[in-house]
């Protein structure tokens, strides 16, 4: 661990995860770090609300969200671990992409009013290839789980 990463102020808010993550609204799907082990785990929140665009179409009636966004929330807290993790000196145009994911399952529904706490842990960082567990937990209950591959790519 650098000595940059172990000074980071718990919560991390909006505009410092902004400052980390290339996403933008309407798929910015972290909104707050609460826990960070440096290149170890981390822990995030996304508050799910009706306002999400999503919800318009997935499904009209009985709002849930997609699967899919589960997945890419744990995947942008998985860039998040390692942007906090080892601060970038300059803007070297470095990203992470998602390049796999594993044994996916998803427990329940997810809908408005859940707040999901996104739950990381890094397994391993080799070459610029960094391999995660993740879960996202509602209400103290698996919502979804996963494995993650992230590939750094230059600019």
């Amino acid at each position: 661990m650098n000595e940059a990463a172990s000074r980071v102020t718990l919560p991390v808010d909006a505009e410092r995860i902004a400052a980390i993550l290339p996403h933008r609204y309407p798929f910015l799907l972290v909104d707050r770090v609460v826990e960070l082990v440096p290149d170890q785990r981390i822990t995030a929140i996304k508050n799910v609300t009706l306002n999400e665009p999503f919800f318009q179409g997935h499904f009209p009636g009985h709002p849930v969200m997609p699967g899919v966004l589960i997945v890419e929330a744990l995947a942008q807290a998985s860039g998040l671990l390692i942007g906090l993790s080892h601060p970038q000196s300059g803007d070297d145009g470095a990203m992470y992409y998602l390049a796999k994911v594993d044994n996916a399952r998803f427990l329940r529904p997810v809908v408005p009013g859940d707040q999901l706490r996104l739950e990381v842990q890094l397994k391993r960082l080799i070459r610029g290839m960094g391999l995660f567990t993740a879960r996202a937990v509602v209400d103290g209950r698996d919502a979804a789980t996963c494995d993650l591959m992230c590939a750094e790519r230059g600019a």
